[in-house]
């Protein structure tokens, strides 16, 4: 296909000239989609590149490449988009549950992967996202987060190919497969920073390199340090004397969005994972991808404007394929990212860190008013809600809810910090500091969840804590992501002191390889990985026959205790029962403590409630019992009173 030329003006009354030009190269489905979605597209790039010559190239080049890409989508793809488009609310629903886990580390191989497909099917997975499994540098590559080319696979997974075939058996299964998508940075054995670092023409703007210390200094007055332990600032120094951007590892080199031809050559990536089967990338670091000098180079207006672009390209020749959001920034950063036009799903880390900190303080007040005051989403989006990740955990609060309450942010960061890695008093926690700053005193957390809950250090609330976290991140709304390996309560590896390419970086502590034994005696409630196990796969079967989970609508409900987080999920409108409307009443306790929740803060429903976890009902009038760490879904309805 031809590219417009750089002198002609791409505004709507040309595209749709264009349009008509290229009639017979379209077919009437991408023709379609063209119609409604380029013009969208075009005003973006208008807004992210102005006037520029090479932007105005580079985006009749994106659609060349989305056309061309449509032509190759295999049909079961294009059969799979349709089916798509019929229920569009398909990641909202209560059967969703999302998997994750390291290829090598859970399987071997992407191969040997296919054998556990069964187990996926078992446990109700319908999302399983495989951790990086890209071409990386040998060594410490970030976990596989220093990509070194997104088309091929770690030769020590498998290739290409075998990606594809599995992505289509899980498909045949039920189960969406989802990739991370390294958005900022490449590493720097990529072939463009190789060329880029070379100044081969075409390549010489794709990272941001400078000769000398004068821009980087000026940034560096308002960006923050990331990785502390591996370089200061944001720079790091080539070795012929330049300095090049690099905000995360050393080997990890930024991209420079300015430049409209890496816009370009990022989209053609997302297109060829699309048409491998991929149908949800994880957005790596999206808070990071516009620098402007002056700022905290974080979640500029432009990042929302990249990935708008990206959607409309991606609407185009894959239309089902989502976005999801990795934003571990403040909370009201995080809740930008996510819309039907950027990322359609997000990680959930506001209420991650404050399961941990609620458990940790034995009151559940944070937790309870970042519920009712920032879990609200727009429609056709969802939260990820997960117990913990591959990553260490951040405490994301913001300081200004946390001081409603009477409590000092930095403050309270260093004592969860003291608490999850076993130096408070009376800590449970067996979790391990990750990039600790004796300067700021700032610091992360890594651990498994059992491990960080208690039951390593054989503390006898540790079974309780795990299920009770992951009850909330089952019944709070969106989809539970469970990390694969949790729900038999599998340990620290403490062993990655001894493996070179990760002894410096102690989240591997919390990437322990698949625990077969564990999982061998998952139907043995005599032992730990039994219990937590029987306990978790029925509560996931309960949430997959309560409709009112699905959706992200959440009413919150107080209890005059401070360990006792209530709230209720009506699924949308509700459903009509004896006049009123039932909904599902979620109480769960924090505490170390037995609870009574007495009749009165239960008066507004009718005396009878559906124990849906323990089964049969529960008379209202008696009050309710909630055992330390314990967790009620209880159907309730309104009470209605009848006019004298």
């Amino acid at each position: 296909m031809t590219a417009l030329s750089a002198d002609h003006h791409p505004d709507q009354q040309f595209a749709r000239q264009w349009a008509e030009a290229r009639s017979g190269a379209f077919d009437a489905a991408f023709a379609r989609r063209f119609e409604e979605h380029f013009p969208v597209l075009h005003g973006l790039f208008r807004r992210i590149y102005g006037e520029r010559a090479d932007g105005r190239e580079a985006l009749a080049e994106v659609v060349d490449l989305a056309a061309q890409s449509w032509q190759d989508r295999p049909a079961p793809l294009k059969r799979h988009d349709e089916h798509r488009a019929e229920r569009p609310d398909w990641f909202e629903s209560a059967q969703m549950l999302g998997g994750v886990c390291y290829v090598d580390r859970y399987a071997g191989s992407l191969a040997a992967l296919h054998e556990h497909i069964g187990y996926f099917q078992e446990l109700g997975l319908t999302y399983l996202h495989l951790m990086p499994l890209f071409r990386s540098p040998k060594g410490n590559n970030d976990g596989g987060y220093a990509v070194s080319g997104y088309r091929e696979v770690d030769p020590q997974l498998g290739t290409m190919a075998e990606l594809e075939d599995l992505a289509a058996a899980l498909r045949e299964a039920g189960i969406s497969l989802v990739v991370d998508f390294i958005f900022n940075h490449t590493s720097s054995e990529h072939e463009w920073a190789q060329k880029a670092v070379a100044s081969e023409p075409g390549y010489e703007d794709f990272y941001l390199i400078f000769e000398d210390r004068t821009l980087p200094d000026a940034y560096e007055r308002t960006t923050r340090e990331i990785f502390p332990d591996d370089h200061p600032g944001s720079f790091v120094q080539l070795p012929d004397g330049r300095w090049i951007w690099s905000t995360f590892y050393h080997f990890q080199w930024d991209l420079n969005y300015a430049n409209p031809a890496v816009f370009r050559a990022m989209a053609g990536e997302m297109l060829f994972l699309a048409n491998q089967g991929v149908e949800v990338l994880r957005m790596d670091a999206v808070a990071f991808i516009w620098k402007r000098l002056g700022t905290a180079c974080e979640s500029l207006p432009e990042a929302h404007l990249l990935l708008q672009a990206f959607n409309e390209v991606l609407r185009m020749a894959a239309p089902s394929l989502l976005f999801k959001s990795e934003a571990i920034v403040h909370p009201d950063e995080v809740i930008q990212y996510i819309s039907p036009g950027e990322c359609q799903i997000s990680y959930n880390p506001l209420q991650m860190a404050l399961t941990w900190e609620a458990l940790a303080t034995r009151d559940a007040s944070l937790l309870q008013q970042a519920l009712e005051r920032r879990h609200a989403l727009p429609a056709g989006t969802a939260w990820v809600n997960y117990v913990r990740s591959h990553d260490d955990i951040g405490w994301t609060f913001a300081d200004e809810d946390a001081a409603e309450l009477g409590i000092d942010g930095f403050a309270h960061r260093r004592f969860l910090n003291d608490f999850y890695v076993g130096r408070h008093p009376g800590s449970f926690a067996r979790g391990a500091a990750f990039q600790e700053n004796p300067r700021t005193g700032d610091a992360r957390v890594a651990g498994t969840t059992a491990s960080l809950a208690g039951i390593e250090k054989a503390d006898a609330g540790g079974e309780d804590r795990v299920v009770l976290a992951h009850a909330l991140a089952m019944s709070t709304g969106g989809m539970p992501l469970l990390y694969l390996g949790d729900e038999v309560a599998q340990l620290n590896d403490y062993y990655y002191r001894n493996r070179p390419g990760e002894a410096g970086d102690s989240r591997w502590v919390n990437r322990p390889h698949r625990p077969a034994e564990s999982y061998q005696v998952r139907r043995d409630e005599r032992t730990v990985a039994g219990r937590v196990f029987t306990r978790l796969t029925h509560l996931l079967q309960v949430r997959r026959e309560t409709p009112e989970f699905a959706g992200n609508e959440l009413i919150g409900f107080h209890v005059p205790h401070r360990s006792v987080l209530g709230f209720q999920r009506p699924g949308g409108a509700g459903v009509q029962a004896r006049g009123g409307v039932t909904r599902v009443l979620v109480l769960a306790n924090v505490g170390d403590d037995p609870v009574h929740v007495d009749a009165v803060t239960l008066s507004g429903f009718e005396v009878l409630a559906e124990d849906l976890i323990g089964g049969g009902t529960r008379d209202l009038r008696e009050g309710l019992e909630l055992p330390a760490h314990g967790i009620r879904w209880l159907r309730v309805s309104e009470r209605v009173t009848t006019p004298a």
